[in-house]
């Protein structure tokens, strides 16, 4: 497994085989089995998750006593409840599991030794960090440009495989829709 995260790692910068089992003491690798939550919103968000194999949600409750899917995470995809991580106060996110998951956490105390002890992650940090805010970016674009429809139609063109593999009721959650709604908009394109 160890070597997802480094074939990940490759991507982005360049880093012996030393370094890198070096970084891997860092990190812990869990296993999750499926709807197992991994942060409640008011906790101390203190672990950042790396997906080596599965499936992650974050959301929130909303007024409406509705959870509101805000962000998934497949395989070398990271998730945290930034600000909660980065400020140690509580969470406004829960995270959960999708499907059975493995990660590697990282703690934000050992994320920043490593930081400090490896600077070139710092450079994979700001890499990563810059792709998730440009998909935020657009992702907002798309609220407020995009039709219902076409806003899921596009999720389809695009991530026609992670629309597959999720349940609707958390892809119309993700969207904003009710599960009816989605099924609704479905229905016509099968029709």
């Amino acid at each position: 497994m160890s070597q997802i995260f480094k074939a990940h790692l490759d991507k982005f910068i360049t880093i012996t085989d030393d370094d890198f089992a070096l970084i891997l003491d860092y990190f812990e690798v869990r296993s999750f089995g499926k709807k197992q939550n991994l942060l409640e919103e008011g906790q101390i968000c203190r672990q950042n998750y790396f997906v080596l194999k599965g499936l992650l949600r974050k959301f929130f409750i909303n007024e409406k006593g509705i959870e509101q899917t805000t962000d998934f995470a497949l395989e070398t995809w990271w998730m945290t409840d930034n600000f909660s991580f980065e400020r140690k106060t509580p969470a406004d996110f829960s995270i959960e599991t999708v499907e059975k998951s493995e990660v590697l956490t990282i703690s934000s105390d050992s994320q920043e030794k490593l930081l400090n002890d490896f600077p070139i992650m710092e450079k994979y940090f700001r890499i990563v960090y810059q792709r998730a805010f440009a998909a935020n970016q657009r992702r907002v674009k798309y609220i407020f440009t995009y039709s219902k429809e076409d806003f899921y139609f596009s999720l389809v063109k695009q991530y026609p495989d992670f629309v597959q593999r999720v349940p609707q009721y958390l892809i119309a959650s993700f969207l904003g829709f009710t599960p009816e709604y989605l099924s609704e908009i479905r229905k016509k394109t099968v029709s």
